[in-house]
């Protein structure tokens, strides 16, 4: 085997297992909505494609490659099934006839397979794919805005200019109208879109943030595709870009794979706010012992005010008169280090090796210390922590 055919039959892998991965993401996340299935159906073409194209070229089987054409073929269709779920409306009949006809005759004559009418036959299977695209493209553009929701003109939006970036990547898996490039880049424009409509379905932080994952696996991944190169004798350019698109396709495989994991463990084992959500405690008591079966509230001790008498209760009642959570770190809380309230917060949080101060109630006082693990201080656990305590505090003492 050839460097070319080594690294385009792992990326077109990648590509195949990365889509297997989002299916099985979107199949969780809304398993009977029509535009889900339609996802999965396109999605489920294009990684048949890849699965057995980066099979035919590992393994050197013509027949898998002549296969692999009939996918090939019928990815306009599965672009406009798409784009006619987004639409909520069918597409028009001719259209939907040429899109049908076409696939089905190129896919067949490209199972047949002729070493003669390789390049007339891949010029015209990339025409019909462009030309399929347009077609998606002209339908999405002419749509009646008013007729969808904000959200579904954004997500139109965002579609049309992923759909615009994998076009040159596209381009590339035809090594007869592109002979000298290095690797081809198809699937790994694929999982680019892919990893991006995952992010799209997210909130506004939680999409800044899956972003700068991104990003930050992107360049890492590139960067460690450059090195690597370095290792293999005879470094060129072309070398360089294999390692690249190794690297990047198997870095944003993995990322798809342990987001999926991920978010299956999360639903196995349900957080805090999850716990508190599905609790039939009706009373602050009842629910602080179902919050004592978390892990992160498993050492936590309530106090009333009976109880810190040794602490000062009315100065520690005009400290925490406008605080909700304290944490140890962030002491002294604006104040000096000798205040009187802030030593006796702090002597309470070291009685009980606690990281968090949770008030529930000022007057009286009411709190909760607990001691939050490293490993579990992230942002994430501060926001369910300040949740926590909005609910407890709204639950009545009695029914």
């Amino acid at each position: 085997m050839t460097p070319e055919m080594i690294a385009d039959s792992i990326v077109n892998l990648c590509g195949a297992i990365g889509l297997g991965v989002a299916m099985a993401t979107l199949y969780r996340r809304d398993p009977r909505s029509p535009l889900t299935r339609r996802l999965l159906i396109a999605l489920g073409i294009i990684a048949l494609l890849f699965l057995v194209r980066g099979t035919a070229w590992w393994s050197g089987s013509g027949v898998l490659d002549n296969l692999s054409m009939i996918p090939a073929a019928l990815i306009p269709l599965g672009a406009l099934i798409v784009t006619e779920g987004i639409l909520r409306r069918h597409a028009p009949r001719p259209a939907k006839i040429v899109i049908l006809t076409g696939g089905i005759v190129l896919g067949l004559a490209g199972a047949v397979g002729s070493e003669r009418f390789a390049a007339p036959f891949a010029v015209l299977l990339v025409l019909f794919q462009l030309g399929g695209f347009a077609i998606c493209a002209w339908l999405l553009a002419a749509r009646d805005r008013t007729t969808l929701m904000a959200s579904e003109n954004r997500s139109i939006g965002r579609l049309a200019v992923g759909a615009v970036l994998v076009i040159p990547f596209i381009v590339t898996d035809f090594r007869v109208l592109m002979p000298d490039i290095p690797v081809r880049l198809g699937a790994l424009g694929a999982l680019l879109v892919v990893t991006a409509i995952l992010i799209a379905e997210r909130g506004a932080e939680t999409q800044r943030q899956a972003l700068l994952m991104t990003a930050l696996r992107l360049s890492s991944s590139a960067l460690l595709g450059i090195a690597a190169a370095f290792v293999a004798p005879d470094v060129d350019a072309a070398q360089i870009m294999r390692f690249c698109a190794i690297a990047i396709a198997g870095v944003l495989t993995i990322g798809l794979m342990v987001d999926a994991l991920r978010a299956h463990f999360e639903s196995q084992v349900p957080g805090v706010l999850n716990s508190v959500a599905a609790s039939p405690a009706r009373t602050r008591d009842a629910l602080i012992a179902e919050l004592a079966r978390h892990p992160i509230f498993e050492s936590a001790r309530r106090y009333r005010e009976s109880e810190l008498l040794a602490y000062d209760p009315p100065l520690l009642r005009d400290f925490l008169s406008g605080v909700r959570v304290l944490r140890r770190p962030d002491a002294p809380w604006g104040l000096k280090l000798s205040d009187p309230a802030v030593e006796r917060v702090i002597s309470l949080l070291a009685a009980n090796s606690a990281t968090h101060l949770i008030v529930l109630s000022h007057d009286p006082i009411d709190v909760i210390a607990l001691a939050v693990p490293v490993i579990s201080a992230d942002p994430a656990t501060e926001t369910a922590l300040a949740l926590v305590r909005r609910l407890l505090a709204l639950t009545p003492e009695t029914v």
